[in-house]
């Protein structure tokens, strides 16, 4: 059976989905971004032929294996029709074994040309945990809570700029607000899956830029390799005025559950302190979003502020300004860049 290199896999025929074989909860822990899971086995499956395999041998798992794959062939290849109405498919599983050799000569029994990752998801792995070591030029996005920064990114994206959103990765904000009105977080494997694809896809000599963050942004952490990098890069700063900020907040918070507010507050109600958190709830309670937000920075500013006189990073460069419009910040802050990457590219050359 013809089998493909990871980078011939992923770079195949765009109109040709991946398909992951592997059981269920394995393509929930993680998959290949892009990936439609078209499991050969359930999980109740895959463990009793574990079970057999561990405890009988190889030859009563795999008896075990075509009792549950017979009756089903039929359906994977309905399933695998609608979800590749052009009959052409790329095609994994854990280690390029068995199971996605069994359903690679099932769909070709059925018409279909099947493209097979040699090595499976374990190689996509590899691979992946090899982006965050990769050296990069990079330009971290900081700022106090509420500068807007993930929209000045979003502006950098729309006039060329390469761009890592993490929190859009994460799915998550990165404060104890993070979660409010986002969908569940990935899991940390596939964060990892998704932000080394996000890394491989930049263009040649591209140098990005990352929003400032914490190690970990919600319950997903920065693999550490390339949090250090970042650290390192060089820090352009939205130095916005707080009064600003707060009016910012406010609005946006003013359309989320009162209740998942009143949740946030909670979670940070020791840093708070007792008085504080009390006024901040009952300011929720009244719809008075501006003086809950004002409560929260306060925290929040103090942080932020403590960090920024920690940090390490090669360059560290305040970008003033009275607004949150992302349009003229993210002018501002490609002025403030510009000259930084020539001074950086005539001294690596």
């Amino acid at each position: 059976m013809p089998r493909l290199s990871l980078s011939d896999f992923l770079q195949g025929p765009p109109d040709a989905p991946i398909l992951d074989v592997r059981a269920p909860v394995e393509y929930a822990h993680g998959h290949i971004p892009g990936a439609v899971s078209l499991p050969l086995f359930t999980d109740e499956e895959r463990a009793r032929i574990g079970t057999a395999y561990k405890q009988v041998s190889q030859e009563k798992a795999i008896h075990i294996g075509l009792d549950f794959f017979g009756p089903n062939m039929s359906k994977m290849v309905k399933l695998a029709q609608k979800i590749a109405p052009q009959k052409e498919v790329r095609l994994h599983c854990w280690r390029g074994g068995m199971r996605s050799g069994a359903v690679q000569w099932l769909l070709e029994l059925a018409g279909f040309k099947v493209y097979l990752l040699d090595k499976g998801y374990k190689d996509y792995r590899r691979w992946a945990l090899a982006q965050f070591a990769e050296p990069r030029p990079l330009f971290v996005l900081g700022g106090l809570t509420g500068s807007g920064k993930t929209d000045v990114l979003h502006e950098l994206a729309r006039r060329g700029e390469p761009i890592v959103d993490l929190e859009g990765l994460a799915r998550h904000k990165g404060s104890s607000f993070g979660s409010i009105g986002l969908p569940p977080q990935p899991t940390a494997e596939q964060f990892e899956n998704e932000l080394a694809f996000e890394l491989a896809n930049l263009p040649p000599n591209a140098v990005p830029w990352f929003e400032d963050e914490s190690l970990a942004i919600g319950r997903v952490t920065i693999p550490k390799l390339l949090f250090e990098q970042m650290r390192l890069a060089p820090l352009i700063v939205l130095d916005i005025p707080r009064a600003i900020r707060t009016s910012k907040l406010a609005a946006e918070y003013g359309r989320e559950d009162p209740a998942e507010l009143a949740g946030a507050i909670q979670r940070i109600s020791k840093r708070l302190g007792g008085l504080a958190t009390k006024e901040a709830l009952a300011a929720i309670e009244a719809g008075d979003m501006e003086k809950m937000v004002d409560i929260a920075l306060e925290y929040y500013d103090k942080t932020y502020g403590h960090g920024l006189n920690t940090k390490i990073n090669s360059t560290i460069v305040r970008v003033p300004s009275a607004t949150c419009d992302p349009v003229i910040n993210a002018e501002l802050v490609r002025a403030v860049a510009q000259p930084l990457f020539i001074s950086r590219r005539v001294t690596q050359g």
